[in-house]
């Protein structure tokens, strides 16, 4: 379903669908990460793939046309570009291991280390709540400011074109006028 969805948000033409359809595309996400066991993932990006950033893609639309205007320009060097960027990504993935292996890093350093220390060092017994609150706390900061530092942008973006617009159709009513 994520790639039909993918392959329809690029064949579209109508912004007002790619809107929706990429909304469908950050739910079909957090339904990916809630089978994957990550809720708080999935929560995330429901929350602003689907919710926020589809409403701030719907604001934009009402300010500027409703339809994609026609590139003059040929498509193959950014098919290149992204051919040649996920060669290199799956090539980065070859020396990882399997999805879920106990002989992994993670399953052999890290983790039994946190499950053994969480509760004692921080007296919360979920050990997940325990090390994103602790310690991972300055990181999920860092999130949450991003996340509000690209609201605030986009906000400052959408006033922008908002007074641009009421500045043209009052030089639009003075042209008339005369």
């Amino acid at each position: 379903m994520l790639i039909l969805t993918a392959i329809a948000v690029v064949r579209m033409h109508s912004l007002f669908a790619v809107a929706m359809l990429s909304g469908v595309f950050s739910l079909l996400s957090a339904l990916l990460f809630v089978t994957l066991d990550a809720v708080d993932v999935a929560f995330t990006e429901a929350a602003v793939g689907a919710g926020i950033s589809t409403v701030l893609v719907l604001g934009t639309l009402a300010l500027t046309s409703r339809f994609e205007k026609p590139t003059k320009r040929s498509p193959i060097i950014p098919l290149f570009v992204v051919f040649v960027t996920g060669a290199a990504l799956i090539y980065g993935t070859l020396d990882m291991p399997n999805f879920g292996s106990p002989d992994a890093p993670a399953q052999t350093h890290v983790g039994p280390d946190y499950l053994e220390r969480s509760v004692e060092e921080i007296d919360i017994p979920n050990v997940v709540t325990a090390i994103l609150a602790s310690y991972r706390g300055y990181d999920t900061l860092g999130e949450t400011a991003v996340v509000f530092t690209a609201g605030i942008g986009v906000l400052l973006l959408i006033s922008g074109f908002s007074r641009r617009r009421r500045r043209d159709d009052d030089d639009d009513e003075e042209s008339e006028e005369t």
